[in-house]
């Protein structure tokens, strides 16, 4: 059984959060965009993994960009992890922010966007990219299905050649970038291996259809 929580018009389109419940005990919260599942809060084993394997990649404290705040699970895995300081949150969604800051979501992550070392940029991630002087030693991007099934089209740019060099040049020295998708994308892993050094992919089963898939590179 599902009940639509709120639908409103964003940046991308239509969202709407809706609240499914599978028993009187279990609910989960799903984002739909444009008719087209987004997220859910089911599992998030890949979105933490995301997370950790970039901090767990690079030393000291790291200053961590998340691009896409989803439901939570990636800041929260941040919070979480003790090689992670300051972290930057790009969305570009006022709503998703809002679920996640006083609305149902908050629950999910236990209230991340609270914490001290968290700053939201409400900003298109593409745009906000190709504009800041900020740099980092992670940054962790999900702000789409993946490089083949991007929300808009304007996303895809971040996965071209000029996009990832555009995502190197925000990495400070021993950085390490990494990149969620919900499928493989041989395309997407050959552009990867001709601008970074090192890349490896990481797929995560999940309980049904193909792996979600993690990519991790340094320049």
């Amino acid at each position: 059984m599902s009940e639509v929580l709120e639908r409103v018009r964003g940046v991308c389109g239509e969202l709407v959060l809706r609240k499914v419940r599978v028993d009187p005990e279990t609910a989960d919260f799903e984002v739909i965009a444009n008719g087209v599942f987004l997220m859910d809060t089911r599992n998030g084993e890949s979105e933490r993994l995301l997370v950790s394997v970039a901090a767990d990649s690079v030393p000291g404290r790291a200053r961590m960009l998340i691009g896409g705040l989803g439901v939570g699970f990636s800041l929260r895995a941040a919070l979480d992890h003790d090689g992670v300081g300051d972290i930057f949150v790009v969305e570009r969604e006022p709503a998703v922010v809002e679920w996640n800051r006083t609305g149902p979501l908050r629950e999910v992550h236990g209230d991340a966007l609270s914490d001290g070392r968290v700053t939201v940029v409400e900003a298109d991630l593409v745009s906000w990219l190709d504009s800041t002087d900020e740099r980092f030693d992670a940054m962790c991007l999900d702000i789409d299905n993946g490089p083949q099934w991007t929300v808009t089209e304007g996303n895809a740019a971040l996965y071209s050649a000029a996009g990832l060099d555009m995502v190197a040049a925000r990495l400070r020295p021993g950085g390490v970038l990494a990149v969620w998708s919900a499928e493989a994308s041989d395309a997407f892993t050959r552009r990867l291996r001709a601008r970074f050094s090192e890349v490896r992919v990481l797929e995560i089963p999940v309980p049904r259809g193909e792996p979600d898939v993690v990519w991790i590179a340094r320049p």
